[in-house]
């Protein structure tokens, strides 16, 4: 029998804290999880950080695994000390044994260390009962676009999720969820589901389920912070002359006025009109461009000719060359 080393399948050190294991079982469950990696031995290394984090996540169990010495190397021939399964009776109040059945999941390793142990776990009406196992947390990401973060939405998921039997082998079936997202919700914002996740072993309650908001790029509007940002097109006698504008926003369109001699690029601020917050709401800041028009006739090329008459001025006048 084969050593397997724990710590190195779940990618920490001896020391690593439990939150530590934790986030990186988390993390390498994602990346391998059969239903999304696309590794040939997936599958494997799914089955095989499942039950590192079964041991390391368990403070007993882990005790007792680190009591087996740091000279052990991944891959060596392995033999449990003697009296190990009496050593690992981590609870004492009428539990009972793994079974084989408990074991299905796991290696030949943890069998021979824990399929002596002892578990405490009891039933509605005191009974021992078997292995037990909170399921797996999930992850996934919920597309929305940005009116739906603007006014928040209900959206009806269909996802497929694993499910642990008895055994500890993995199965798949879809499961319909109605997921309510708040208003204001940002890019990369994490929406908890208590008990969505995997389901749990003989009878532990399931993991939960965690979904990051991913905000769809906009036509019109970019998002920075709570902030939006639109760039509004002007032409050169609304920017010359000043001019009153209707500015499209998240809330709908909002009168803008434009003062005289406005400029390329100037920011200006519709104060409110942003994305909101739990306590305020951003700005909304539109930038302007303003685009001339062809002079694609002889009269509209005397118009550009005379205001060069007219109008003599040169942007580059304090250029040092």
């Amino acid at each position: 029998m084969e050593y397997k080393d724990y710590y190195a399948i779940l990618g920490v050190n001896k020391k690593a804290t439990q939150q530590e294991i934790k986030q990186s079982y988390r993390r390498l469950a994602r990346k391998y999880h059969p239903d999304v990696s696309k590794e040939a031995n997936a599958e494997e290394k799914f089955k095989n950080l499942q039950e590192a984090y079964q041991v390391l996540e368990d403070v007993d169990k882990r005790k007792a695994y680190d009591e087996l010495g740091d000279h052990w190397k991944a891959g060596q021939d392995f033999k449990p000390p003697p009296g190990w399964n009496e050593h690992t009776r981590f609870y004492t109040n009428g539990g009972e044994a793994f079974t084989g059945d408990d074991l299905g999941g796991f290696s030949d390793f943890f069998s021979q260390l824990f399929g002596g142990a002892k578990v405490q776990r009891r039933g509605r009406e005191g009974k021992s009962a078997g292995f037990q196992q909170r399921g797996s947390d999930q992850h996934a990401k919920i597309l929305i676009t940005l009116e739906e973060a603007f006014r928040g939405v209900t959206k009806t998921l269909q996802m497929q999720v694993p499910e642990a039997d008895s055994s500890g082998r993995l199965h798949h079936h879809m499961r319909t969820l109605k997921v309510n997202v708040p208003r204001g919700a940002m890019s990369g914002q994490q929406l908890r589901l208590a008990a969505q996740g995997g389901t749990g072993i003989g009878g532990a309650p399931a993991g939960d389920l965690y979904l990051e908001i991913d905000i769809q790029p906009h036509a019109l509007f970019s998002l920075q912070d709570h902030d939006i940002y639109i760039v509004l097109p002007v032409t050169p006698w609304e920017a010359a002359l000043g001019a009153q504008i209707q500015v499209p926003t998240l809330a709908g369109p909002v009168g803008l006025k434009l003062a005289p001699g406005s400029q390329a690029g100037q920011k200006l601020r519709l104060k409110g009109r942003g994305m909101p917050s739990q306590s305020t709401c951003g700005d909304q800041y539109a930038i302007l461009q303003i685009l001339i028009p062809k002079a694609d006739t002889p009269e509209k090329n005397q118009i550009y000719e005379k205001m060069a008459q007219l109008m003599p001025f040169n942007p580059r006048k304090d250029w040092i060359v």
